[in-house]
C-alpha cells in the first residue's frame, strides 16, 4: 500500500544564509516516490526560525503518518526537535531519520565494532535509536519504500556495496531528477556572476583519505558513482528550458576525479551552443589533479568559479591531514585557473594536528602570495566517520566533558572535547556576529586561541586582498496566527492535504 510520506528538510541556523542551495537528497527521494505514484509532501524549513511551530501546524493538517527527516550532523539537533514536534501532535507517527549524519554514525559504530570498542559512536547511535523509529544509512532513493512500511526494521543499512539498495552507476543514472517543484525555488537566491543558479550533482563519492573528512569509512560517501554525460546535460537543459536557469553549482566532491571530465565539459559546451545560451557554472576540483586541459574545457563549458579545499599553507599540516596535494601543487592549481580565466575560492581550515602559530602564519603567507578571488577559513570539527573521530582514543576530561585525542605518525596530536551532536551545532562555520566556537585544540594552541587566530587570519587576508566579508541574511519567522497554513516557501505537496 502506498502511504503518504512527508519528507522534512531541517533548518540550518549555523549557516550564514540558509536560502542558498536546496538540499537535493530529499528531493531525489521525493522524485522516486512520485515516480512510483506514492503521495509525497515536502516540508522545507530552511531559514525558518520558529520551525517547530511550522512542523506542528503542518502535521495537524496532514494525512501523512510516515515522516522522513534528512539531517547532516550540524542539522541533527533540529532533527531531534522536529521529531518531538511531530510526536506532540501525532503520537502514532512513524519517524524516519536518513541522510549524512545517520550514515556517518552507523559507519563509525561499525569501525568501533571492528576494533572491539564501545565508544562515542555507540552513544551517537543510541541517540538515533532514542528519537527515531527507523534509521536509514546510505542511499535513500530505493530504501524509502522499505523505510515507510509499518513493519520496517529499526536499522536499514544501505551503506554497503552488497546491499540491494546501494546505487550502482546505472541505477543512479536511471533515477529521476530531483523534485525541485516541491519546494519554492524562487526563495533560494544564489547567483554566479549575477545569473540565478541552482545546485546540481553529477557524481557521488570521493576516494581520498583526508583525516578530517567524514565518510572515509562509508561506502556511500567513499565510492565514486557517476551519472552519464547525457543525463547531466539533459538535467541542465531541462531546467533551462522549463525555468530559464543558466547558472549551476556542481556540488560533486571533486569534479576532476572523473577521468572523463573533459569529455563531459565538451558535451556541456555543446549543449550551450545548441540552446544558444551561456552557462554560468561553479564547482569543486582536486588541486593536484588539475590540468590546463581541464581548465580550458571547464571555461569553454561555462565555468567561471572553482572551489578548492586547499585547507592549509603549511606543508606539515598538509602531510598530517593526508591531503596528498602539496603546497606547490596548490600554488600551481591557482596559476592554471588564473591562466584560463577561472576564479578560485580557497577553502581553508584551522585546528588540525600540529597546528601552531607558525603553521597559521604559513597559511596567511600562502594566501597573500597566491591571491585567491575569495576564501573561507573554518575551524575543523571531527565528525563521526572521519579518521579524526573514529581513530581517536580517550584522554581524560576538560570542562566537565570527555576528551579524545587523535595522533599522527609524526606525533602531532589533536584533542577533541566531546560534542553532543543531538544538542550542539555551534562548531560548524559560524555567524560573524555571534562568533566561532572551537571544540578542538593542539599541543601548541588551545581552543580559545584557535578562535582568535581564525578571526585574525580572516580579517588580515580579506583586508590585504580587498575581499569583502560575507553578508548573512536573517532567518524568516513562520507566521501561524489564526491557524494560517505554512507559506508556499515552506510546504509543497504532490498530494492533497485534508
Amino acid at each position: 500500500m502506498a502511504h503518504t510520506v512527508c519528507l522534512i528538510i531541517p533548518p540550518s541556523p549555523f549557516l550564514l544564509d540558509e536560502r542558498v542551495f536546496p538540499f537535493l537528497g530529499p528531493l531525489k527521494v521525493a522524485a522516486m516516490l512520485e515516480e512510483a505514484d506514492w503521495p509525497v509532501e515536502v516540508l522545507d524549513l530552511s531559514g525558518i526560525k520558529n520551525f517547530t511551530d511550522a512542523v506542528e501546524d503542518h502535521v495537524r493538517g496532514s494525512v501523512a503518518r510516515h515522516f522522513g527527516i534528512t539531517a547532516t550532523t550540524p542539522q541533527f539537533p533540529a532533527a531531534v526537535q522536529i521529531a518531538a514536534a511531530i510526536r506532540s501532535v501525532k503520537s502514532d507517527a512513524r519517524i524516519i531519520i536518513g541522510g549524512t549524519h545517520a550514515t556517518l554514525v552507523v559507519a563509525a559504530r561499525k569501525y568501533e565494532n571492528q576494533h572491539q570498542r564501545v565508544g562515542r559512536a555507540h552513544e551517537a547511535y543510541r541517540q538515533l535509536e532514542e528519537h527515531f523509529d527507523v534509521i536509514v544509512a546510505g542511499d535513500g532513493e530505493e530504501t524509502i519504500f522499505l523505510a515507510a512500511e509499518d513493519d520496517a526494521p529499526k536499522l536499514i543499512d544501505a551503506d554497503d556495496r552488497k546491499s540491494p539498495h546501494f546505487l550502482t552507476d546505472a541505477r543512479l543514472d536511471a533515477t529521476p531528477f530531483p523534485a525541485r517543484h516541491l519546494i519554492d525555488l524562487a526563495s533560494y537566491r544564489y547567483t554566479i556572476d549575477g545569473v540565478p543558479a541552482l545546485s546540481l550533482i553529477a557524481q557521488l563519492g570521493c576516494p581520498y583519505k583526508c583525516g578530517f573528512c567524514a565518510g572515509r569509512a562509508s561506502p556511500m560517501l567513499r565510492n565514486i558513482r557517476t551519472r552519464s554525460d547525457e543525463s547531466i546535460v539533459e538535467e541542465m537543459s531541462f531546467l533551462y528550458q522549463l525555468r530559464g536557469y543558466k547558472g549551476f553549482m556542481f556540488y560533486d566532491d571533486e569534479l576532476n576525479v572523473n577521468p572523463k571530465m573533459v569529455t563531459l565539459m565538451q558535451k556541456i559546451a555543446q549543449a550551450q551552443r545548441d540552446l544558444k545560451t551561456e552557462w554560468k557554472l561553479r564547482g569543486f576540483v582536486k588541486s593536484e589533479r588539475f590540468t590546463d586541459e581541464q581548465a580550458q574545457a571547464m571555461f569553454e563549458a561555462g565555468f567561471r568559479q572553482l572551489l578548492i579545499g586547499f585547507e592549509s599553507g603549511s606543508p606539515r599540516i598538509l602531510e598530517n591531514i593526508q591531503k596528498i596535494a602539496t603546497r606547490d601543487d596548490n600554488t600551481r592549481c591557482v596559476e592554471i585557473a588564473r591562466r584560463h580565466g577561472l576564479k578560485v575560492k580557497a577553502l581553508m581550515s584551522l585546528g588540525h594536528p600540529g597546528e601552531s602559530e607558525e603553521t597559521i602564519q604559513e597559511t596567511r603567507k600562502w594566501l597573500m602570495e597566491v591571491k585567491p578571488f575569495d576564501f573561507d577559513a573554518s575551524i575543523i570539527t571531527p565528525y563521526p566517520g572521519s579518521p579524526y573521530y573514529d581513530q581517536a582514543l580517550p584522554f581524560g576530561e576538560a570542562n566537565g566533558k570527555p576528551v579524545w585525542v587523535y595522533s599522527c605518525k609524526n606525533g602531532d596530536r589533536l584533542y577533541q572535547e566531546e560534542v553532543d551532536y543531538s544538542r550542539e551545532a555551534d562548531y560548524y562555520k559560524g555567524d560573524p556576529d555571534d562568533g566561532y566556537a572551537s571544540h578542538v585544540w593542539t599541543d601548541y594552541l588551545d581552543a580559545a586561541t584557535l578562535v582568535v587566530r581564525r578571526n585574525e587570519l580572516e580579517a588580515d587576508v580579506r583586508k590585504g586582498l580587498g575581499i569583502p566579508f560575507n553578508q548573512s541574511r536573517p532567518a524568516a519567522l513562520y507566521e501561524h496566527s489564526m491557524g494560517q497554513s505554512p507559506p508556499s516557501h515552506i510546504l509543497r505537496s504532490s498530494s492533497p492535504l485534508v
